[in-house]
């Protein structure tokens, strides 16, 4: 789906955070969103010390920066963080390059996934209007 200038696949589910989720195996992949990277301008680190860490569905557990912007990672599942995407470390700019592959953030393995999917959107109707009173919101902000 795209949308004013920002992308998001049909295959991911999303967060109201601007986070994504794909499901690989019995893990959880999330990374951040097009809207968010844009939004935010060139990351410059990724908390990604975080590996046996526990999350709660729609609470912080890690941190993002940008040379303007410091924002919270909220997990789009609970469950053990298995796998922090390291190389982010070393090149933070990987997640302005290629946010939906190479700038994934971290691997979770959800306790109970089944109950939490219903709390997640996929690219449609509803998440485009969702977006739509997101960006719209953002362009106010910027008048």
């Amino acid at each position: 789906m795209e949308l004013d200038g920002y992308s998001f696949p049909d295959d991911l589910l999303y967060d109201n955070n601007h986070y994504w989720a794909r499901l690989e195996g019995d893990l959880v992949v999330m990374g951040t969103t097009d809207f968010t990277v844009k939004l935010a301008g060139e990351i410059t680190y990724v908390d990604v010390d975080q590996e046996g860490e526990e999350t709660e569905q729609g609470k912080p557990f890690a941190s993002i920066e940008s040379g303007k912007w410091v924002g919270r990672v909220y997990a789009m599942v609970s469950g053990e963080v298995v796998e922090c995407h390291e190389e982010l470390e070393d090149e933070p700019e990987l997640v302005n390059q290629d946010p939906y592959g190479q700038g994934w953030l971290f691997k979770i393995k959800p306790s109970d996934l089944d109950a939490e999917l219903d709390n997640l959107m996929k690219a449609g109707p509803d998440y485009e209007a969702f977006m739509k009173i997101e960006i719209g919101r953002v362009q106010d902000m910027m008048k």
